[in-house]
């Protein structure tokens, strides 16, 4: 006669989700004041989603903060307030703009407002207070996120040092601070994008529809196809085209990439960047084309 045993292993999506619900639980028992960074965009999303399942039927214990550009795509704002509505969460909007009128930072005609980003995040976490702040960054994304601890510690001046990390052995955390410290903390650091991908189709999860494919007036600068508006006009020797895109990561729209794409669902998707050879930020942020180590250079500084 045979028998039949449970199998109670977890698949790798759900151990990955219940060690990222395990630090969401630990930073809020840990920290006096977190924050979540929340852009709007896929993996922030999934942030979100995590902190619901960690807390239900609780609300979400703490507040999300974004630190708006002036340049980011409308249809990212707009899920962005789906997501915050629905879940009742307090949203804290650090605005570049704002931080430039006030003298918080100074705009000198060169800076990139992704690079302004930094001055502003960190006058409003000083601002509010905070201790804590989940950040979205994987592993996978870049060099620099690759060297990052799950507990990044960041000093009175909210600078980070590769070389001062804690250890985390058997996943245990040092979450210790002084005054005027405070601690970045990455959840999904593990997730890679295709874990993303495979998790956002899993739960069916709301997403800025810019991720998938659709027909949207491009300029094809330096080896990207930047999204037609405003803020983005051709330059010399340049046109704009209309092709089939879509936005493997979004941010600024004057520096964030579009590929030419038929993927228009999850599954495509995934079958897409299953054989891509480039990392979403390494194919589309214009950002982290300036040198080797620009986003090492800018997380030193501050930004997320």
């Amino acid at each position: 006669m045979n028998q039949t045993h449970a199998d109670y292993q977890l698949s790798q999506l759900d151990q990955l989700e219940a060690e990222s619900i395990h630090i969401f639980r630990e930073v809020a028992a840990e920290f006096e004041k977190p924050v979540l960074m929340f852009s709007g965009g896929k993996d922030s999303i999934v942030m979100m989603r995590l902190a619901e399942k960690a807390f239900y039927p609780a609300k979400i214990p703490f507040p999300v903060l974004q630190v708006d550009t002036g340049f980011d795509f409308p249809e990212v704002l707009s899920t962005r307030d789906n997501w915050v509505n629905r879940l009742g969460v307090r949203l804290i909007v650090a605005s570049v703009d704002e931080a430039i009128a006030n003298g918080v930072i100074v705009d000198d005609g060169k800076t990139s407002r992704n690079r302004m980003q930094i001055g502003t995040l960190l006058h409003a976490i000083e601002e509010e207070g905070f201790t804590a702040a989940f950040g979205g960054g994987r592993r996978d994304e870049e060099k620099a996120r690759a060297k990052e601890r799950v507990y990044s510690h960041r000093d009175e001046f909210g600078q980070w040092d590769p070389k001062m990390q804690r250890p985390e052995l058997w996943s245990l955390y040092n979450g210790r601070l002084h005054a005027g410290e405070h601690m970045r903390i990455f959840p999904i650091s593990n997730w890679t994008e295709l874990d993303i991908w495979h998790y956002l189709g899993q739960e069916g999860i709301e997403i800025p529809d810019i991720y998938f494919s659709h027909q949207r007036e491009v300029i094809e600068r330096d080896g990207m196809l930047l999204s037609a508006s405003e803020a983005v006009q051709p330059r010399d020797g340049e046109k704009i085209e209309t092709r089939t895109v879509r936005f493997r990561t979004v941010g600024d729209m004057t520096l964030t990439g579009c590929v030419e794409s038929e993927a228009d669902t999850i599954n495509k998707i995934i079958d897409e960047i299953s054989v891509a050879r480039l990392t979403e930020r390494g194919a589309t942020r214009g950002d982290d084309r300036f040198s080797e180590a620009a986003m090492e250079d800018r997380k030193k500084e501050g930004y997320f």
